[in-house]
């Protein structure tokens, strides 16, 4: 008891990716350079759709909540990563770690909601655009967004909650570059099955039933799709959907492996490198898959650097 109690005062250290020079020098540069995408990218598009009117629909509110969750997320974890590869071992306090378990598990959740909601607006648009702008009215889009922030915010309290009630004994190096909750069973001397029952139970509901509505969805929109006669057109739109569902999927794919598994199936070097991938790849790919490609965000997005270099 004395061992949990010194472990819970003193906080945690994270043991990081790698121990090796070499790796930890390519590691910062990478995750540096991935960060300050994120940043720019998603900042741009948020800056876009607040100059340009004609940006102010339901499907660039979604995307600038989208862009707000991915700058949130890469900064509640890049920071601590990019310490990690300087330094050879991070210590966290307690709060401090529950603090980024707690913002982490709210953005994360949140964005798989979010996505579900954005895949039945292009739905919409895409199966429905004589009704479109009828079903996403203003009203419902901001119920939707509250919606999901709301749901999430109240899970993940509860996570965090059962989470640091667990006892920890003995050493309190976290096999990890962040504060995640299965690491955290590993160190745990108490039976933490209310936990994982919790967790994959959380996890059924918010991540698989997010992807299969969007998997649903992007059914609907290429059944849409197949019957346009225009091959052009076709084409593109077809294009356009394949590279937003090849982003969503990754990011479900690498959360669901996470969260929708057994205790006895963590493996922590493995778990380290797919959290990287919704981690800070996904945020970095979000704006540009879904609107820096889009020709209304790059005009607008020209036109304020040219007004910035007249100036």
């Amino acid at each position: 008891m004395e061992d949990s109690n010194q472990t819970a005062e003193n906080g945690f250290i994270l043991l990081g990716l790698s121990t090796i020079p070499n790796l930890q020098a390519i590691f910062f540069s990478l995750f540096l350079s991935m960060y300050v995408v994120t940043l720019v990218g998603n900042t741009l598009l948020i800056v876009a759709v607040r100059l340009n009117t004609q940006l102010q629909t339901p499907m660039y509110f979604f995307l600038c909540n989208l862009a707000f969750i991915d700058i949130c997320f890469s900064t509640t974890v890049v920071p601590q990563l990019l310490a990690n590869t300087l330094n050879k071992d991070v210590n966290i306090s307690l709060l401090a770690c529950a603090t980024q378990m707690l913002i982490g598990l709210v953005l994360g959740s949140t964005e798989c909601l979010l996505l579900a909601v954005m895949s039945f607006d292009r739905y919409a648009a895409i199966c429905k655009p004589l009704h479109y702008n009828v079903i996403m009215r203003k009203k419902l889009c901001i119920s939707l967004a509250t919606g999901c922030w709301a749901v999430c915010i109240i899970n993940s309290f509860a996570h965090v909650i059962l989470t640091f009630k667990l006892t920890f004994c003995g050493s309190h190096h976290i096999n990890h570059f962040s504060c995640e909750m299965p690491p955290f069973f590993r160190i745990a001397c108490t039976d933490t099955w209310l936990n994982e029952i919790a967790m994959f139970v959380s996890a059924l509901i918010i991540v698989t039933c997010s992807f299969l509505l969007t998997l649903i969805s992007y059914i609907h929109i290429i059944k849409t799709i197949v019957k346009i006669r225009s091959t052009d057109r076709r084409h593109k739109v077809f294009s356009t959907c394949a590279s937003h569902l090849t982003v969503v999927s990754l990011y479900y794919t690498t959360i669901m492996s996470i969260y929708l598994r057994p205790h006895s199936a963590y493996y922590p070097e493995t778990d380290k490198d797919v959290t990287l991938l919704y981690n800070t790849v996904t945020p970095m790919l979000n704006p540009i898959v879904y609107s820096i490609r889009n020709k209304p965000v790059k005009g607008t997005i020209k036109r304020i650097f040219i007004r910035k270099i007249f100036r």
